[in-house]
């Protein structure tokens, strides 16, 4: 399992090794919502996850 750092406290995440771009984890340290993708290099990295509003259909 890949050890990730977290982009929000530093502390350090394990993710499954068959993890996939866009997959979504909660770092426990911190609580923060992140999203697993690979950077422009291929590297396995993680970044906070974008919250997506309810649509009420208003």
């Amino acid at each position: 399992m890949p050890e990730l750092e977290c982009p929000v406290c530093g502390g350090r995440l394990q993710i499954p090794e068959d993890s996939l771009p866009g997959e979504l984890f909660e770092h426990q340290d911190c609580g923060a919502n992140l999203e697993y993708f690979q950077d422009e290099k291929g590297r396995p990295a993680l970044k906070v996850a974008e919250e997506v509003a309810e649509d009420w259909g208003q």
